[in-house]
């Protein structure tokens, strides 16, 4: 039976015109210049991360023993390690790390939250019941704690500490997702698609998918800081990222906090890059939160 096409409301501005996300995106960076200034640290690291192999000045992993400890100049300007490794070199290399891990992180939690959210909320019953269960015994534990008990069971590396945030993104980001869906099937054009005939499938698809897909882009960006946080703490740790791959978490744990008196940049670069990092995501996050908010735009 044929269906008549529901579009997703569109935003509204003070004027009553109707304006896309990625407009009200653009208004609220334009009136909040916090929000600017984070899309354009992100987009620093992120282009960093891209050209590594041509911002770097040297071979993050080449070592000179003879220049070990040098202190910032104009030839190394984060200084050396304690093997003569380019502090900057691996800095800008240690970005691949923490944005890989991250998006992929960030990717494999929230589809899997958004699937477990989409089919607990519109279906109930008992398989929300079992699977809230299941989420409220996960959250039960330490996020931090559970990525530590997951790494080590498996094998400390890069591919594992991926995995286990994941495993901490899902309960949240579910539960989130499940919330909205709940509340978008009280509407009458889902109402009225149910009693046109239409497809579960299409239903999900079409009608409740398109007016959840705010909340998750803004839990998703929010938790990629949260997930660099992670990643770094496990590096820190040693059952993240392993010697000799450039991490932050890494180069605070080897080196800055064995030298950390006598050579304090080998911490003072890789924690500043950490916290430029997490501060973009989180502001970026509250952006996003800001510009997809019906209440807060009322508000703002």
């Amino acid at each position: 039976m044929a269906t008549v096409p529901v579009r997703v409301a569109a935003f509204e501005d003070p004027a009553g015109a109707g304006i896309s996300r990625v407009q009200a995106l653009w208004l609220t960076m334009k009136r909040k210049p916090l929000g600017a200034a984070s899309a354009a640290l992100l987009l620093v690291i992120v282009l960093t991360a891209t050209f590594a192999d041509v911002l770097a000045p040297y071979d993050p992993l080449a070592t000179q023993p003879e220049i070990r400890l040098s202190a910032p100049s104009r030839a190394h300007p984060f200084g050396t390690d304690d093997i003569g490794r380019d502090v900057l070199s691996r800095i800008i290399y240690g970005s691949r790390i923490s944005l890989w891990v991250g998006l992929l992180a960030v990717g494999i939690g929230t589809a899997a939250g958004m699937v477990i959210g989409l089919l607990c909320g519109y279906c109930e019953g008992r398989l929300d019941l079992i699977a809230q269960r299941v989420m409220d015994a996960i959250q039960a534990i330490p996020g931090l704690v559970l990525a530590l008990a997951i790494v080590s069971v498996l094998k400390p590396n890069t591919t594992n500490a991926m995995i286990a945030i994941a495993i901490v993104i899902i309960p949240g980001n579910s539960r989130i997702v499940r919330g909205a869906v709940l509340s978008a099937k009280q509407n009458r054009y889902v109402e009225a698609a149910q009693a046109m005939g239409c497809r579960h499938p299409r239903i999900i698809l079409s009608h409740i998918l398109p007016n959840v897909t705010a909340p998750i882009l803004v839990i998703a960006s929010i938790w990629l800081g949260n997930a660099i946080l992670i990643e770094a703490t496990l590096s820190f740790l040693g059952v993240g990222t392993q010697p000799p791959t450039p991490s932050w978490g890494l180069m605070l744990s080897s080196t800055g906090r064995a030298f950390m008196e006598q050579a304090p940049w080998l911490a003072i670069f890789p924690g500043l890059a950490i916290s430029l990092a997490v501060l973009g995501f989180n502001l970026f996050g509250d952006t996003l939160r800001d510009a997809w908010d019906p209440k807060l735009r009322r508000q703002g």
